[in-house]
């Protein structure tokens, strides 16, 4: 099969992310691209309802008043980020 590629832009994030896999051959690059969108299918087709019920969850916070306020999001981000997992 050959691909032909109109989009000039498109064919730069090609190249790019060929480049940054460190990938020999377009197709080495778009195959690996396959298996890690297949791999995020599946975890997220496994973990479908534990996702789900985050949300929900997270909806349900906000309901109540638990969320954080907007001018505060990025400094509690930036916390979060300085605590060890």
């Amino acid at each position: 099969m050959n691909i032909e590629i109109q989009d000039a832009s498109v064919e730069a994030r090609i190249q790019r992310q060929k480049q940054v896999m460190g990938a020999a051959t377009v197709e080495e690059a778009l195959l690996r691209l396959l298996d890690t969108q297949e791999e995020q299918d599946r975890w997220l087709l496994e973990n479908k309802n534990t996702v789900k019920a985050k949300i929900q969850r997270g909806i349900e916070q906000l309901d109540r008043g638990e969320g954080i306020p907007e001018d505060q999001l990025d400094s509690h981000l930036a916390n979060l980020k300085t605590q060890p997992e």
